[in-house]
């Protein structure tokens, strides 16, 4: 049985892997909120278990026994998520602290039960992907709203961090998943972006917000 403390380094070094799956141990460190010492300790006891490799002065990279078992600890998260919202009409940004003391039930067949009554979904609450129950994950061909041009009709379908203060921004302006809008412009002084949706006014989202606003271009 992995403990608490293995899963929550897991989890962390799952999502901060750059596009090699790399991650420094000072940013492992920040993510945890736990000094480079304690963070450099665990990553030598994680390698010594087989999660990941470690080699002195290199970055971290999660083995595929590491990758699978901290994609199962991020299913679990997720899947709690969206029951929360689901089945027990909690608010998209209700859900995250909920789920991270549910994710370490060690039981498949709570989950398993938990997907089935869901009718096994695809994406959580905030659009991330739920991996199934080997760790895989769908690749999903999304861009943030920053990247696209004017004139550009969209879905938003996720979010690249889905902190409570930028769900509740969303919320104020009653943006939702699957909502679809135009991008009319993009002022040229700070990128900040116009988007039009259908029985709303115009409203400008500032870059910082577009960045973290996964979407599909239509």
């Amino acid at each position: 049985m992995i403990s608490e403390t293995v899963e929550n380094y897991l989890k962390a070094l799952f999502t901060l892997a750059d596009e090699e799956g790399k991650v420094s141990v000072s940013e492992l460190s920040q993510c945890l909120e736990v000094s480079k010492p304690s963070a450099n300790s665990m990553a030598k006891t994680l390698h010594q278990e087989g999660f990941l490799i470690y080699k002195k002065y290199k970055p971290l990279v999660l083995t595929k026994y590491g990758r699978k078992a901290a994609a199962l600890v991020i299913r679990r998260h997720r899947l709690t998520e969206m029951f929360l919202v689901e089945k027990m009409g909690f608010a998209w940004d209700e859900v995250h602290d909920v789920a991270e003391q549910i994710e370490h039930v060690q039981s498949p067949m709570f989950f398993e039960r938990m997907d089935e009554l869901m009718d096994f979904p695809k994406f959580d609450p905030h659009g991330s992907p739920i991996p199934d129950r080997d760790g895989n994950i769908v690749e999903a061909d999304w861009v943030p709203l920053s990247a696209c041009a004017e004139g550009d009709s969209v879905s938003f379908v996720g979010l690249a961090q889905s902190s409570k203060s930028l769900l509740q921004l969303l919320d104020g302006h009653k943006i939702a998943l699957n909502q679809i809008f135009e991008v009319t412009t993009i002022e040229p002084f700070d990128q900040s972006i116009v988007i039009n949706r259908d029985g709303f006014p115009a409203l400008t989202l500032s870059r910082q917000v577009c960045n973290e606003m996964l979407v599909r271009v239509k």
